[in-house]
């Protein structure tokens, strides 16, 4: 599937919205690709050897079509005064240097709001503005690390996965910067002035941490008193109607019959019936003998077919059951083949 800019009734969402857009990579350029795609004009401003992206010629289309690119030589101050130019007629403003950077250019928030007043500003940032880590370097895997978030993405077996998902960069960059962004313009609209806004990708990855904090506090007393560790929290492990059981041919079915009605649902697929009561929500304990011994009964009925059987098997069934795909084969599943570009959003009405 190619890359191209979104077309149709939400394009035009955030029409007349001027960005100016001086972030480089992954984090920033996916944030503005996606204000892109909602009808917002983004000006990409790029040093004069351009985005690091540019040499990954695919992504760098990925992230950056439907944008106006230029260039500047951040340390030519005439450059500058043109970049000021194109920030004083806009809206936004987006960067994601290390603090202080823009302040020894004479772009800091205290002279760009003197500029221009309505101005919004969102910075992005490993670990925030200020503090011991602010001049620190690090990409997604050092901010999934140090937020704790890398460490509950193991198997049940406690090795650590390595994703290829980015989740520092798109989850807490990308998109927490475009609620700031969203949030700022619209407060901006009601007050008649700007401000500046951080978006630390740790301090949002941390954030994310909503439901192992909160289960973990649930299970501790169960453990001990410690924490869940690998496999042992109720979304990454311990549950049996909540796993992922292999197949008879290598591959991996994802149960994710959390609630009664769906489990009770899934059991009547497996053709077991002594199982639908047996379940977290009937008072099964998460980590009990009964819930072990069930999780591996799962496992091996599940081992004894091949995957493309089950997923046949579970196609019509309303029990929150799927085969794990492939990245090529969920770009050929119906619900993205043949679509240019997929959108997380459609018109409904």
């Amino acid at each position: 599937m190619e890359a191209g800019p979104l077309s149709g009734p939400l394009s035009g969402l955030l029409a007349g919205l001027r960005v100016i857009d001086l972030t480089r990579n992954l984090p920033g350029p996916f944030g503005t690709r996606m204000l892109a795609d909602l009808g917002a004009e983004i000006i990409k401003v790029e040093p004069p050897e351009g985005d690091p992206a540019r040499p990954l010629g695919t992504l760098f289309e990925a992230l950056n079509h439907g944008k106006e690119c230029r260039k500047i030589d951040f340390k030519n101050a005439a450059e500058l005064t043109q970049l000021r130019d194109w920030i004083a007629t806009a809206d936004v403003m987006v960067d994601s240097f290390r603090p202080g950077v823009l302040k020894a250019l004479g772009l800091d928030w205290e002279a760009l709001k003197a500029l221009n007043p309505k101005l919004v500003m969102v910075s992005i940032t490993g670990y925030g503005q200020q503090g011991v880590w602010a001049q620190r370097a690090g990409h997604d895997l050092n901010f999934m690390a140090i937020s704790g978030v890398l460490d509950q993405v193991r198997a049940p077996t406690g090795e650590l996965a390595l994703s290829n998902v980015q989740w520092g960069d798109l989850a807490a960059g990308s998109s927490m910067a475009c609620i700031a962004i969203l949030s700022a313009v619209y407060d901006a609209g009601k007050r008649g002035k700007g401000r500046h806004i951080d978006v630390s990708m740790t301090h949002g990855l941390h954030a994310h941490l909503v439901m192992p904090k909160s289960t973990g506090a649930l299970l501790a007393p169960m453990l001990g008193g410690r924490m869940p560790g690998a496999g042992e929290d109720m979304l990454n492990g311990v549950l049996p109607c909540y796993n992922l059981y292999g197949t008879a041919d290598g591959r991996h079915l994802a149960v994710g019959s959390l609630e009664f009605k769906f489990w009770k649902a899934a059991c009547e697929v497996f053709e077991r019936p002594d199982w639908v009561n047996r379940h977290w929500q009937r008072g099964q304990m998460p980590g009990s003998p009964d819930c072990i011994e069930l999780r591996q009964d799962v496992a091996a009925l599940v081992a004894s077919k091949p995957l493309a059987d089950w997923a046949a098997r579970f196609e019509q069934a309303d029990a929150c059951v799927t085969p794990v795909l492939t990245l090529a084969e969920a770009q050929a599943h119906p619900l993205f083949a043949g679509q240019a570009q997929v959108q997380p959003w459609s018109p409904v009405g």
